[in-house]
């Protein structure tokens, strides 16, 4: 056949797009040679993510030009999409070689950058790896286990091979490891270079030629060759790498000596495989070879002077995979075949002797452009573009040549032909293709004899949806020879327009198509004709040459006479049969391709019927299937064919002399008996083959239904696939039921509700039923898609967050989930939440004035606390304004003095003005815990610190401002910590939305000079764990401003963001701040103490829980050591610091710490003082030896520890290390004094510190009770105060006051340690009965209040060990004695409450509204000592107990769709913001309301709520009434009414339309009451989907009525029958209890049952349809075409459609069967041959047979 032509469609001019890019970025390419880059082009999929849909790099299409390019110059690698620049790359040396691979199980593609002597692997995150390389590396290559690297023998190592030759055009873009592979092109111009034209000298060293790195964090190891069944270390340095796959594991070589090529297969070797190579135990231990791969040679060719030019994967005609060699030097294209087999799930590869095949060529490349949705194991189904040495470009699928390829007359504005001039004539030279490149999908570049080169497009999808689908079915299901034959029609024929022409028109490529389909018909038209000619004299013949009579010949031949020889006994004429048989070979062969084409179209003609939108493609394709049909006499097709289209009756007559009687597939009869009698009983013939064809994609839709239905009525599941054999994939999850396994699959195969809606109704019922079944409680474990495709888009927001990138945090902006969204739930994507610490809303009374500003406004750091969260949790409630108020310090205070003051009270103004001055520098400590993590900063604002104010106003002199006299006191030095105080409680307020805060933001706010201000936000974001963000240059230099207020911020900052992690630079960087600790060589510094204690403290916070010995014994030798500092005043400050940080890294360690343990402990309680030494108020302790310290002398007096310095640092460290261990031994050795003479040696606040430490180690036995409190106090303490009301004397007065000390301090501290028992548990009783001690310990009111009120009520307090030890520092009871008093307790150390905080309110939104609302929850909690398993109620906003009691959180009550959160208690702190795993997704518990419903704030009692649920009963009436009323002020329209109670926009949209004046004056009053009737039904059950399905339905009987009784043919199919039969039949199935749901069907089956009722009057309406029917059956004739065969031809489809009738041929050889019966009646005998037949139809069968025999 001659091959056509087609014109090449030329994109433009191809110039690297990297090199456009460095023009951009000024870099002008003159500094380097023209030729001294590289680029390659290669399809998106490359660097696409595994089961990634979102990836940036990924959203381009492969058919809009945007292919990706790596393009290389030098040391700089650019990566582009298109025509922008996506990434770029810089390294220190130039680049050698780069491809793209994929290791191991890594998600991500993987960029391999070979230099000299390293490996730099980027993935497409950008996270990078580098690979130092033992050897000198020439190449690197791809494989699908990882990367294959080259060596170089020795004395050769320069040589490097630059760039690998592209192979992107092998795009796996469905393989499921997604692996490929694209290597560097070389140099595009006409003349191909040889990369190997080098001379390699092995010298036979020991290292392996070839290694493979299978993973970035791994070394690369050796390979190895297998030789007679015996492994060697691979030493083939002459075998020079050419080409790898990353897809298969294979690898072409060649060898320059032999001038050979090779191929090799990559293989695991087996650990029982002998090695036996000398030297091999030294690489590899001895009888152990774990993963370790071996290269097997399969191929060879010889002949070859030089390398080939090209090596790539293409597909044979018959679609066996060939590995092609582009052989330069014999200007051809070697294809050699692979064969592979699948051996236990592996598949073994194999090249086979003289497999091969050679076409002319001097250039080629793979393309996908015949099979472009077909793919061949892994591998997609490429196709060969070919350059002959006549420079013609020829297109081959496999060695079948398919077309050629011209250039056209014009490219642009550029002709195809130049001029050149000389001296004496001027030459016009034609362009012609030299060369061919860059083959990516269906595009390649052409290389011109002018220089240029040309982007060039292959066609290969058609604009036609019908006509793509139709090739692809076609691809997939015809046997490879035919489909090759229709190929060569296919683009052999000039005339195909959307062959030749990229921009052709929709209808010409159907046109097309059928042309083509139908030059096979008529071929095989012809050859049933000479068929039909013989079979008059010939039946014998058939009869002799048919499969029984030879089958009965070779059993029972005539004795004496061979088989085959007794056919000719019979008298035929075998020379005229086998000339017969001869001539007709070929048209035979036509036949049984136009009988799979059949079969094929006949799959998309099913697959067509399931999809709504696409009734057009099934009009048009039905006619090419009856003309098929009728070519092959299939009778039955035609008959199956005209009762969908009656139309066609008139076109297509039936062959009566017909012997063939099949009966086509048919879906709907299988998904009609599935729903009737069970998967079991559906017959698998009634499935096209090609839907039970694994990995099809022509007719995937009608595959997913096929497995939905087939697990929803119970199919057996092998694996991935049904005992059909239809494959189907699940989404992980857990199923109890058929219905919620159906769920999993639709999800797992991307099945929506917008693909939901593309069913016909009567399809989609039984999907719809598994939906609303799974609605109420689905699994917990399921995917968000689920819960979205069940419309509980609650359940999905609430979904733990999966992993994925950082900037992926939002969960329903993600695609993977819009598939599952039908148009209705758009409003969904994606939900808008207010932000509980940025929506702030202004309320007249919660503004502050300022009488000094400009507009009166007042910046105080709370002004934001008023948002949605806040206003919802305290609605009318003024306790926060109140709040606010006391804790603002940016407005001078209010002094009363008389109105005429004198200079007395000038004085007196001082006094008290100086007493407020102080209460408000401990504002901010309140005002941080208040607005702790409330608010959001932009990156591009600096943070606004609210003034502090310390002046006063004098209201009855209007407001006159007074501030503190300068020269009694130095405000400024007043103000340093305050200022700083002020400043923390600013930063703490911020909590970043984008999860950490910027290093750019941070250092945006840092100051020119250092100030407290900046000091105070390092100490606050350092506490929100933000400071990790800073670079150890950052901190050094934060260190070299030697600002002291700095120091301390940053050092606590660094220390809490790294808390408990041990880094060691920040480690170092605390240890310079202790003096006492530096090396003898250091130089001396001159610290402050203050800054010694900070630094301690930060070195405990550090090493927090790690009990890390040699750490230990630093901190407990600074305990007793005097800090170096300039005030000695602060020792006490430094030992407790010391304490502190002592207990925190050995926090309750105290039982399982080293074995120094003991020894550390007796220290501690020399530091304390024994009570067996109770006679000296000092204790002597012997100072250790440490020759790397400078020796610092001890806390002592003399040769005696002073206690009074250690005893407060060593019990807090004490209380720590053994906090919540019960410890006896502990409790033993701390005591309470008992006696007189004991209150005399321990100081009132030890005894304090002695209580806290007591009951914190007896952690479980604090009970909130007075008993409790009263069994602290000792007998002889409570004696004494029960006796103060009698008369003392002097002497004993000094007795008296030590003892109410003792009962002040002892109660404080059980009151302390009862406080942080029960911190954050909200416990009633704990609150009552501290409530009546506050006098007592509740000093500091301002951060007593903030704590209350912490973080505006959306924060609480833990119980963790971290947290009691973070609430201690906070809370240690030595309150300083002035704003700057930093001795006994450092003031910043007063911010550690962060580190005990939680956010644990949960707040419940509206997913529909995005609106935060009210909700009863159900907590339950488990069962503890205190108390057994108890749950109770609270309503949200609320705050949830801690991990280690909750179990279960429950949604309640009738409005809102059940929602269970259930949790295993553990003792771990609460999730963080931004967690992954967080079930309550940072604080947001997303519900649903039920339609008919009213939220809590709009029907607080439910009036509105109850009313709604009888709407549906009375609100019909009030309707019909309104519409009259439209008119009158107030009235309440239909829209109102439903937007009330759903806000669902598809109900509220059709009760809007309802409403219109159009309907409303319509005559149609039945279906407005129809419409009404609906509404209510989907309102009242909340399923607006099922507006669709009863419009639906209704208006299908509605058209079959206006058929019948109009004057015009509207309808021209039956295929709405269907809908309403499968409607019927899921009906059935609920009335058999194959199907069940709790609530009764989900769609009523009193208007099922009256459509069928309906459409039964319809059918026996008319007359003529029985004698039509009858007409039928005896004939096969349909009624004529006239005046009324339209209608009378339609209702006959109806007829048979609706009562299953078998076909007319069927029928009529039932009849000749019974005949031979003699019986009374048929009827019994037709059920039984046709059991899927309606009984009314069965009958009237039989009465036409007699009535028939009547007749004759």
């Amino acid at each position: 056949m001659p091959v056509g032509d087609r014109q090449l469609n030329v994109l433009g001019e191809f110039k690297p797009f990297g090199s456009v890019a460095e023009a951009f970025d000024g870099k002008s390419s003159s500094d380097n040679p023209q030729d001294d880059y590289s680029y390659f082009l290669f399809d998106p999929e490359v660097a696409r993510q595994r089961d990634d849909a979102e990836n940036t790099v990924c959203t381009s299409s492969t058919t809009d030009g945007s292919e990706h390019e790596l393009f290389i110059r030098g040391n700089r690698i650019i990566w582009s999409i298109g025509a922008r620049v996506y990434k770029r790359f810089s390294f220190p040396s130039k680049v050698l070689k780069a491809c793209w691979c994929r290791m191991g199980d890594l998600s991500e593609a993987l960029l391999c950058v070979l230099q000299i002597n390293s490996l730099t692997i980027y993935n497409t995150s950008g996270e990078v790896a580098s690979v130092p390389l033992p050897h000198s590396i020439i190449s690197v290559w791809p494989l699908p286990f990882g990367l294959l690297l080259q060596d170089a023998p020795e004395g050769n190592f320069s040589v490097h091979i630059p760039f690998s030759f592209p192979s992107a055009s092998l795009s796996t873009r469905d393989i499921a490891r997604s692996r490929r592979e694209v290597g560097y092109s070389s140099q595009t111009n006409s003349t191909v270079t040889h990369a190997f034209d080098f001379i390699y000298k092995a010298d036979g060293t020991s290292g392996s030629s070839h290694l493979i790195l299978k993973d970035p964090l791994e070394e690369p190891q050796p390979t190895y060759i297998e030789e007679r069944g015996k492994l060697n270390i691979m030493k083939e340095f002459d075998e020079r790498t050419i080409w790898t796959s990353n897809c298969v594991p294979l690898m072409a070589s060649y060898n320059k000596g032999k001038m050979q090529h090779s191929v090799w297969v990559a293989e695991i070797i087996n650990s029982n495989l002998e090695v036996v190579k000398s030297g091999l135990s030294d690489v590899v231990p001895a009888g152990v070879l774990t993963k370790q791969i071996s290269f097997r040679r399969i191929w060879q060719g010889k002949g070859s002077h030089a390398a080939a030019s090209k090596v790539f994967l293409a597909t044979d005609d018959d679609a066996v995979q060939i590995i092609c060699f582009l052989l330069h030097d014999q200007k051809k294209l070697l294809s050699v075949r692979l064969h592979s087999v699948e051996i236990d799930d592996e598949i073994v590869y194999d090249i086979k002797p003289d497999m091969s095949w050679s076409i002319p060529a001097i250039a080629a490349e793979p393309v996908i452009v015949t099979r472009p949705r077909v793919n061949i194991g892994l591998l997609p189904f490429a196709d060969i573009i070919a350059l002959t040495l006549e420079n013609s470009l020829l297109l081959y699928s496999g060695k079948q040549c398919l077309c050629r390829y011209t250039l056209p007359s014009f490219l642009g504005n550029h002709q195809l032909s130049w001029v050149t001039k000389s001296s004496e004539t001027s030459i016009i030279h034609e362009i012609k293709a030299t060369g061919l490149t860059d083959a990516v999908q269906g595009r390649v570049n052409v290389v011109v004899n002018s220089g240029k080169i040309y982007r060039c497009i292959l066609r290969c999808n058609p604009s036609s949806s019908l006509v793509n689908d139709c090739i692809t079915a076609m691809a997939e299901a015809l046997n490879p020879s035919f489909y090759n034959r229709f190929l060569v029609l296919l683009w052999g024929d000039s005339g195909s327009a959307f062959m030749a022409k990229v921009d052709s028109a929709v209808n010409s490529e159907w046109e097309s198509f059928c042309h083509v389909v139908m030059t096979l018909s008529r071929r095989s038209s012809d050859v049933s004709l000479k068929l039909s000619s013989s079979d008059s004299h010939s039946s014998w013949e058939f009869l002799i040459n048919s499969m029984y009579h030879k089958n009965y010949g070779k059993h029972k031949s005539i004795a004496g006479i061979p088989p085959v020889a007794s056919c000719n006994l019979q008298g035929s004429d075998s020379s005229r049969s086998l000339l017969m048989r001869t001539d007709n070979h070929e048209e035979s062969f036509y036949i049984e391709l136009l009988k799979e084409i059949l079969d094929s179209l006949h799959a998309v003609y099913e697959n067509l019927k399931l999809d709504i939108l696409r009734k057009r493609d099934v009009s048009l394709l039905v006619v090419l299937l009856c003309n098929i049909a009728d070519s092959l006499h299939e009778e039955g097709y035609l008959d199956y064919y005209m009762r969908d289209f009656p139309s066609l009756s008139n076109d297509f007559g039936m062959c009566q002399s017909s012997l063939m009687n099949k009966t086509p597939p048919s879906l709907f009869r299988w998904l009609e008996s599935c729903l009737l009698h069970g998967y079991s009983s559906a017959k698998i013939s009634d499935l096209p083959f090609l839907i039970r064809k694994d990995g099809t994609s022509a007719v995937c839709w009608a595959r997913k239904i096929v497995s939905f239905y087939s697990l929803l009525c119970g199919a057996e599941q092998l694996g991935k696939g049904l005992s059909s054999g239809v494959c189907y994939t699940v989404a992980s999850g857990s199923h109890s039921t058929k219905e919620e396994l159906v769920v999993l699959a639709m999800v797992g195969e991307a099945f929506g509700l917008q693909e939901l809606d593309l069913l016909p109704v009567g399809v989609s019922l039984p999907l719809r039923h598994a939906l609303a079944k799974c609605r109420d409680s689905p699994p917990t474990d399921w995917p968000a898609a689920a819960y979205i495709l069940l419309g509980r888009e609650d359940l999905a927001w609430s979904c733990p967050v999966h992993p994925r990138k950082p900037k992926e945090n939002e969960l329903h902006t993600n695609g993977s989930l819009t598939f599952q969204s039908a148009p209705y739930m758009a409003h969904l994507q994606p939900v808008t939440i207010p932000s509980l610490v940025s929506d702030t809303i202004e309320l007249e009374n919660t503004k502050l004035e300022d009488v000094d500003s400009v507009d009166g406004s007042l910046m105080d750091g709370m002004e934001h606390i008023f948002n949605s969260s806040t206003q919802l949790r305290y609605g009318r409630d003024l306790r926060l304004n109140e709040v606010r108020h006391i804790l603002c310090s940016a407005r001078a205070i209010a002094i009363q003095t008389p109105v005429s003051p004198t200079a007395s009270d000038q004085d007196l103004q001082q006094a008290q003005l100086w007493q407020l001055a102080q209460r408000t520098t401990s504002l901010p400590f309140g005002r941080g815990a208040f607005t702790l993590a409330t608010t959001c900063t932009l990156l591009t604002e600096a943070l606004t610190v609210p003034k502090l104010v310390l002046a006063g106003r004098l209201p009855a002199q209007q407001n006159a401002t007074v501030n503190l006299d300068p020269n009694v006191r130095n405000v400024q030095e007043l103000k340093c910590w305050p200022e700083f105080h002020n400043a923390v409680a600013a930063g703490l307020k911020l909590a970043p939305l984008q999860g950490k805060m910027s290093r750019t933001w941070i250092v945006y706010n840092k100051p020119e000079e250092p100030n407290v201000v900046h000091a105070g936000l390092l100490l606050a974001l350092g506490l929100h764990g933000h400071l990790r963000v800073l670079t150890i240059t950052d901190i050094y230099q934060y260190y070299s401003q030697e600002h002291e207020s700095t120091t301390v911020g940053l050092m606590l900052g660094l220390a809490a963001s790294y808390r408990g992690t041990m880094q060691p630079a920040i480690s170092k960087s605390l240890y310079v701040h202790i003096p006492a600790r530096h090396p003898s060589s250091f130089p001396e510094l001159e610290l402050p103490t203050l800054l010694q204690s900070a630094a301690l403290l930060s070195v405990g916070l550090l090493y927090e829980g790690s009990a890390h010995p040699q750490t230990m014994q630093i901190l407990l030798g600074e305990i007793g050591r005097r800090s170096g500092g300039d005030n000695v005043l602060e020792r006490e400050g430094y030992a407790v610091s010391a304490g502190f940080a002592l207990g925190l890294v050995a926090l309750g360690r105290g039982e399982d710490a080293p074995g120094f343990m003991e020894s550390l402990v007796d220290r501690l309680f020399q530091f304390i003082g024994g009570k067996e030494q109770k006679t000296e108020r000092f204790y002597f302790l012997t100072q250790p030896v440490d020759e790397h310290q400078r020796t610092v002398g001890q806390v002592m007096d003399g040769t005696l520890v002073n206690i009074d310095v250690t005893a407060p640092g060593a019990i807090v460290a004490l209380a720590l290390m053994y906090m919540k261990t019960e410890s006896k031994l502990m409790l033993s050795r701390l005591p309470i004094p008992q006696t007189h003479f004991d209150l005399q040696y321990v100081r009132p606040d030890f005894i304090m510190l002695r209580v806290i430490a007591r009951n914190l180690i007896l952690w479980s036995r604090i009970y909130p009770s007075e008993e409790w409190i009263q069994s602290q106090v000792p007998k002889v303490v409570q004696h004494c105060i029960d006796g103060l009301a009698d008369e003392m004397d002097d002497a004993n007065d000094m007795d008296a006051e030590a003892f109410v000390q003792a009962f002040v301090n002892i109660v404080v501290g059980a009151c302390i340690s009862l406080g942080l028992r029960f911190a954050g548990t909200r416990d009633g009783r704990s609150q009552e009965l501290l409530y009546d001690y506050a006098v007592y310990f509740l000093n500091e009111v301002s951060l007593g209040i903030g704590f209350l009120f912490l973080g505006g009520g959306m924060r609480t307090f833990s119980t963790s060990n971290t947290s009691i030890a973070a609430l201690l520092i906070t809370l240690y009871p030595r309150l300083p004695a002035g704003p700057n008093d930093n001795r006994c307790h450092l003031q910043a150390f007063r911010h550690l409450y962060v580190l005990a905080t939680e956010a644990r309110l949960v707040q419940t939104v509206d997913v529909d509204t995005g609106m935060p609302v009210y909700a009863p929850l159900e907590i339950t909690v488990r069962e503890t000592e205190h108390y057994a398993e108890t749950s109770f109620c609270e309503v949200t906003p609320c705050i949830l107990p801690e991990c280690a009691v909750l179990k279960t959180v429950r949604v309640c009550g009738p409005r809102y769709w059940p929602h269970v959160i259930e949790l295993i208690p553990e003792e771990k702190p609460w999730w963080a913001s931004g967690d992954k795993d967080d079930p309550f997704n940072s604080g947001f518990l997303y519900i649903k309301r039920k339609v008919g419903a009213c939220s809590y704030v709009d029907d607080p009692v439910g009036c509105q709520s109850l009313l709604s649920r009888a709407m549906h009963k009375v609100g019909l009436a009030c309707l019909r009434t309104s519409s009259t009323r439209t008119e009158r002020m107030g009235a309440v329209t239909l829209d109102q009414l439903i937007s009330t109670f759903s806000s669902d926009p598809s109900l509220i949209a059709f009760a809007q339309r309802f409403c219109e004046p159009s309907w409303n004056n319509s005559s149609d009053v039945d279906f407005q009451e129809f419409c009404l009737q609906v509404l209510f039904e989907c309102v009242s059950k909340d399923r607006p989907a099922f507006l669709q399905v009863y419009l639906s339905l209704y208006t299908t009987i509605g058209s079959m009525v206006d058929e019948i009784t109009s004057a015009t043919c509207s309808l021209g199919d039956s295929l709405s029958l269907w809908s309403i039969k499968l409607a019927l039949a899921y009906n059935e199935a609920l009335l058999n209890g194959r199907l069940t749901i709790p609530n009764g069907g989900i769609v009523q089956s009193t208007f099922l049952g009256s459509l069928k009722k309906r459409l039964e009057e319809i059918l026996n309406l008319s007359l003529c349809v029985t004698n039509d029917f009858h007409e039928y059956l005896l004939s096969g004739r349909w009624p004529k075409k006239d005046t009324t065969g339209w209608k009378r031809s339609i209702l006959l489809s109806w007829y048979l459609q609706w009562h299953g009738v078998p076909p007319s041929i069927g029928v009529r050889s039932a009849r000749e069967k019974i005949k031979l019966v003699n019986i009374s009646s048929s009827v019994p005998l037709l059920h039984l041959l046709f059991p899927g037949t309606h009984v009314t139809a069965i009958s009237e069968i039989y009465r036409c047979w007699l009535s028939s025999r009547v007749d004759n």
